[in-house]
């Protein structure tokens, strides 16, 4: 059997140079699930693959590659739990997922939607102060020393339309509760320095569910942040 080539004399520079990471920290409309289903969307369909498959399309000689690690967990809150599934509290063991993984040159946070679940009270002011809550988490995560703070995009998620099919009792009354969510959303994320993103500008949540992204949208999003996390990337591709 041939033994694998070194990585300084590949000529794939995909295998060359070590990757940048991107950790996606969401819920089940980053997972992919098809509405209307529990299937999920193939990986280079979702948003998070359809993003490092253009950011590595087109890269230069001695530039780094983008990784993205997909840490997106169906029924994620920002801050709160679950009453009937273990494990949802988006805060809960974040500082420790930010130090498993680093360095990394980034971390996209898309959370949200599952606050207005109809068990909870909460409106868009609770979800925004949830998702500053996640930003204090990363800045305070338990890093190695040297490694850097990573930068965070944070993605408000689609406004919640009419809840249809099996999740209309789990998400009566969502679509009333998130209203004012990029609003919010933008504060937070202006009061600690971060870059936000609202998603309501290039997608829409499914007619099927009233919630969750169909194919399309996925690639949209995907596409649509191409720019966006380029240019916080650029520093760092070099």
């Amino acid at each position: 059997m041939n033994a694998l080539p070194s990585p300084d004399t590949r000529s794939d520079t995909l295998c060359a140079v070590d990757p940048l990471q991107v950790l996606v920290y969401a819920d089940s409309l980053s997972w992919g699930i098809v509405p209307g289903t529990r299937q999920r969307l193939p990986w280079p369909v979702r948003w998070p693959g359809r993003l490092e498959l253009a950011l590595n399309g087109a890269i230069a000689k001695g530039q780094r590659p983008v990784r993205i690690l997909e840490d997106c967990l169906n029924g994620r809150r920002t801050v709160w739990d679950d009453p009937f599934k273990p494990g949802r509290n988006g805060i809960q063991g974040l500082a420790q997922r930010i130090e498993m993984h680093s360095p990394l040159a980034l971390v996209i946070l898309m959370l949200g939607s599952n606050d207005f679940q109809s068990m909870h009270p909460h409106h868009a002011w609770h979800a925004a102060q949830g998702i500053g809550a996640l930003l204090d988490t990363i800045r305070g995560a338990p890093i190695e020393p040297g490694m850097p703070v990573p930068p965070v995009l944070v993605l408000v998620p689609p406004p919640i339309t009419t809840p249809r099919g099996p999740l209309a009792p789990k998400f009566a009354g969502g679509e009333h509760k998130c209203v004012g969510l990029a609003q919010a959303f933008q504060e937070v994320c202006r009061a600690r320095g971060r870059d936000c993103f609202d998603t309501g500008t290039v997608i829409h949540s499914s007619e099927v569910d009233g919630v969750h992204l169909d194919a399309a949208d996925h690639i949209a999003l995907g596409d649509a942040l191409v720019p966006v996390v380029n240019a916080l990337l650029v520093p760092m591709r070099a």
